[in-house]
């Protein structure tokens, strides 16, 4: 049973479409709604289309009153975010540039492109967009998406094999979606490149309750490695 305890936040990574299925956005605002139930905050692309808006508008709460951060590269702006705010904002992005370097190395420089999606910080790249959203959250949740979305993931569970973090991992496999990658994850476990404990790096819920579920009652897994990163510790405190 789900229980609301001290704050966490979450990183989603999903898909900037809709895809084909109403199904998706429909668990996607299950996901926000719940995790503004919970007060939780919630960290993703910062996009405003697809997927992505759907649980951050879910995660804002109907008040607008949720912790929500989204974390987007200047270039993706015009592409991932379709709210007006976003089209008449070209000053304050332009402006905001001076501050990118500071608010990459604090984590402060929010820029409000609309409330309706929470926060939004702008930085340089892809880069940093990854490294800030996994520094700032405690757990890592995949939502269907294409290949931004599996490469994002499939990192955050190869960071978890080599000890750079002991984060939850969950996979939300809505409708199934996921289980092409199951099977092939299976497949490289039997074929030996994927340990039997590695395996249990990842965990799999079917419904947004079982994704907070998960997170809570998340055991790191034995056998990975325990290697000195020195400065290449992503978010792990």
């Amino acid at each position: 049973m789900v229980q609301s305890n001290a704050q966490k936040a979450v990183c989603v990574y999903c898909g900037s479409s809709y895809g084909n299925d109403s199904k998706f956005s429909n668990e996607a605002r299950n996901l926000g709604q719940l995790l503004h139930s919970m007060k939780w905050k919630l960290v993703y692309g910062g996009g405003t289309t697809g997927l992505m808006g759907e649980i951050a508008r879910a995660a804002m709460g109907p008040k607008v009153d949720g912790f929500v951060h989204g974390i987007i590269p200047r270039a993706l702006v015009s592409r991932e975010r379709d709210d007006d705010a976003a089209q008449v904002d070209e000053k304050a992005v332009s402006s905001f540039n001076d501050e990118i370097k500071k608010s990459v190395e604090n984590h402060s420089g929010l820029t409000p492109l609309s409330h309706e999606y929470g926060s939004t910080t702008i930085v340089p790249d892809m880069h940093t967009r990854k490294r800030m959203m996994a520094t700032e959250s405690d757990a890592f949740v995949a939502m269907p998406g294409g290949y931004g979305t599996l490469e994002e993931i499939m990192e955050c569970i190869t960071w978890s094999q080599l000890g750079i973090h002991q984060k939850p991992v969950v996979l939300f496999n809505m409708d199934g979606f996921f289980d092409g990658l199951l099977a092939f994850i299976q497949h490289s476990i039997r074929s030996g490149f994927i340990s039997e404990k590695n395996g249990q790096i990842i965990q799999v819920a079917n419904s947004a309750e079982e994704v907070i579920d998960k997170i809570q009652q998340y055991i790191v897994p034995e056998g990975r490695f325990t290697l000195n990163w020195s400065d290449e510790h992503r978010g792990d405190k």
